[in-house]
């Protein structure tokens, strides 16, 4: 790989120079603004080695830098090895920006031009960076030159997959019923028309689904809703007759996706929606601006508050993942004692269990299965360079979820194998306080996640311990498994939380070189009481599988979260125990027992 790395470096350096630039960024993103991306865009894992869902690369005719947040920096180190890359860690002290680090490689020097393909990045990361490198010297920033088309020779082509419909009765709303809330919502805004982007928001919004971006059942595409119509821009190769006539039926036009830059200069509302941050640099600069308004878009909040049907298909896919992973709970132990398994067939033996279930289309991301120090890399993915064998000690970091048709699911376990050490007992007990306090927490409508985060980290911020990714996620409908606008995190994220919303609990600590602990259930958000003071909320655990109870050191838990224990997993049994073997059963019911203090 290193090799490798090394020869893309200097091959798109013998280009730089032939185009007169001294460094060019690569961003994460793709031109939809993605978390998760087609092979297509993946180009800065393609020029850096680097695998992860987050990070930059910058790279200069000299030097070649890496920047990323601590979900990846024991794997970036690793994956970075042996090449020019530096790895820059962000919101670590010390820790220079891009535009900082840039300033510093060219300290003196004029004429800095600096590449990054505009129709990737948002325009307002291309325009922050424009002005910011402005402010440092004498920088120009080019937009429209995607070194990759020369020098990625055998790079995949976007993706051609079919769509398909996602029925009524897993959906809840006809598509007629989203415009007419989509449209009154940009009405509030003065507006009368939006590009739609994100490929999950065109997703829920068209009621279709796809398979073009790994574990995501989305589509390429843009969608254009204006005031009387709506234009899907889409390569035809992916329209199926059926699908073809729905749109048709839906009153929903459709053009080649390559034609959306075009039809841009087109629009003959009175206002075009634009937001800096979901748009790309190329995109935002095709729109007339006289004919623009900047705002926000209404989709996401809209697709995060599910309808009775979504929740309802919720219940149904987790009593499936339930059964699923009960299966493979009983099944773990005795398979390590008996030898031979490892961390990527323990991934394949879950995976197989989701797939003997109904309306099962595939994994939700790629799971983590991480034994003893692994489980502290916080997105650790098992290849067969790293895979070793699992032992009848210790402890094993499960997370993983499914995409089944009417629910997308989302869960860890951390599980104890055999004996472990006191301060893994003690750290997995910390843990546990965590995420049932979380669960347990009652709160005013319209509170944000940051406002509430810190009931998961109380007990481990008492001694010193926290971790830095988020706290909690929103999850998609059979869409995306990371959803927003709303997070549970330390970081401010004012996104409201309100009634019908989904969210991860999944508070976690990690000791390199030691071992990790994650717990993680996917809540939904429902209607607690009113009172004088407004409406309140409450938690509803949606995932349904029992939290391994050997590694509890019961001496630190309260009598509220031994009960809050005790009741779920009287739920975990009263759900599942009906659609079990009996053998199955007999498992389930030993380890959902009530624990007596």
């Amino acid at each position: 790989m290193e090799n490798k790395i090394q020869q893309r470096l200097q091959k798109l350096r013998k280009l730089m120079k032939k185009r007169k630039l001294s460094a060019f960024i690569f961003p994460s993103t793709d031109p939809h603004q993605g978390e998760y991306i087609p092979d297509h865009w993946k180009g800065r894992e393609w020029i850096s080695g680097f695998d992860g869902s987050a990070g930059t690369a910058v790279v200069t005719l000299k030097s070649a830098a890496l920047w990323t947040d601590s979900r990846y920096f024991i794997a970036a180190e690793e994956q970075l090895k042996g090449t020019d890359y530096v790895l820059m860690k962000e919101r670590v002290e010390g820790t220079p920006t891009i535009s900082e680090w840039l300033s510093n490689e060219f300290k003196g020097c004029e004429d800095i031009n600096v590449g990054i393909n505009g129709s990737l990045c948002s325009n307002i990361y291309a325009t922050e960076l424009i002005w910011d490198l402005r402010d440092r010297g004498d920088f120009y920033v080019h937009t429209d030159f995607d070194p990759l088309e020369e020098i990625w020779n055998d790079r995949p082509s976007i993706p051609k997959n079919k769509i398909e419909i996602q029925p009524l009765q897993y959906a809840g709303e006809t598509v007629a019923s989203k415009l007419a809330r989509i449209r009154k919502a940009l009405a509030e805004q003065q507006a009368d028309g939006i590009l739609v982007s994100a490929l999950d928001e065109i997703a829920w919004v068209l009621n279709l689904r796809g398979s073009d971006v790994h574990c995501n059942p989305v589509f390429v595409s843009y969608l254009l809703i204006e005031a009387t119509k709506a234009t899907l821009f889409i390569d035809h190769d992916k329209l199926t007759t059926e699908v073809q006539s729905y749109l048709e039926k839906e009153q929903i036009g459709t053009r080649d996706y390559d034609e959306m830059l075009l039809a841009l200069p087109e629009y003959d509302g009175e206002a075009l929606l634009v937001n800096s941050e979901e748009m790309s640099h190329k995109v935002y600069n095709a729109i007339n601006c006289r004919r623009a308004v900047a705002g926000t878009s209404p989709i996401p909040e809209m697709k995060a508050v599910k309808n009775e049907t979504e929740i309802e298909g919720f219940k149904r896919a987790m009593i499936r993942d339930g059964v699923a992973m009960v299966k493979f709970l009983k099944w773990l132990k005795p398979a390590v004692e008996a030898g031979g398994q490892t961390e990527i067939s323990l991934e394949k033996k879950l995976t197989s269990l989701r797939a003997e279930q109904d309306l099962f289309r595939g994994i939700s991301f790629d799971s983590i299965v991480g034994y003893e120090a692994h489980g502290a890399i916080v997105h650790y993915e098992a290849t067969p360079q790293t895979d070793i064998p699992v032992e009848p000690h210790g402890l094993v970091l499960i997370d993983s979820g499914a995409q089944y048709q009417d629910g997308t699911t989302d869960i860890t376990r951390t599980i104890a194998l055999g004996d472990i050490t006191d301060e893994q007992r003690h750290i997995y007990t910390l843990v546990l306080k965590g995420h049932i306090q979380l669960d347990l927490c009652k709160f005013p409508d319209g509170a944000c996640g940051s406002q509430i985060d810190a009931f998961a980290r109380q007990a481990m911020w008492r001694e010193g311990y926290n971790f830095m990714h988020g706290t909690g996620h929103g999850v998609g409908s059979y869409l995306n498994v990371h959803e927003g606008p709303h997070q549970i995190r330390m970081e401010w994220r004012p996104a409201p939380l309100h009634a019908g919303m989904t969210v991860t609990d999944e508070p976690g600590i990690y000791l390199a070189g030691k071992f990790g602990v994650r717990i993680e259930n996917t809540l939904y958000i429902k209607p607690y009481k009113k009172t004088d003071f407004g409406t309140f909320l409450q938690f509803e655990s949606l995932t349904l599988a029992p939290i391994d109870t050997a590694p509890i050191d019961f001496d630190l838990l309260t009598a509220e979260e031994v009960e809050w224990l005790n009741r779920y997993h009287a739920r975990v049994y009263e759900t599942l125990s009906p659609h079990l073997s009996e053998e199955e059963r007999a498992w389930l019911a030993e380890n959902t027992a009530a624990v007596k203090l």
